[in-house]
């Protein structure tokens, strides 16, 4: 492998890291997502959580915050192409919003399922 290839793999990872920067300190979504994931976690560590359920938790967070990524991608790139309310535009924004929310409903159901049941073995 030559040595310029390595050096741009590198340097892949470096816009990388910049761009997960980015999303943590220019989105507010970003922030409430982060502060979710810590109180998840908080919970999950409370109640005991079985490493399967670690795993549906991981990939859950992980989901969640990906498409949040993806959605504030998008807002950049339809801001950057227009600053004109367009019906493409405003569906482009609002699909990809929508998606952000529909992971989270689908987690919600599976948090449910696994924390429910616990929080309600405490309380009786």
């Amino acid at each position: 492998m030559p040595i310029t290839y390595i050096k741009a793999r590198i340097r892949s990872f470096g816009h990388a890291f910049k761009g997960i920067a980015t999303f943590f300190l220019s989105t507010p979504h970003a922030k409430i997502h982060a502060l979710a994931i810590v109180a998840i976690t908080a919970l999950g560590l409370w109640l005991g959580l079985a490493a399967w359920e670690w795993c549906v938790m991981v990939v859950c967070m992980g989901m969640v915050v990906t498409l949040e990524a993806i959605n504030s991608a998008i807002e950049f790139t339809v801001d950057l192409i227009t600053s004109e309310t367009h019906p493409l535009a405003k569906n482009a924004k609002d699909v990809a919003a929508g998606a952000v929310l529909l992971g989270v409903i689908f987690c919600g159901i599976a948090w449910g399922i696994i924390f429910l049941p616990k929080l309600i073995q405490l309380i009786s």
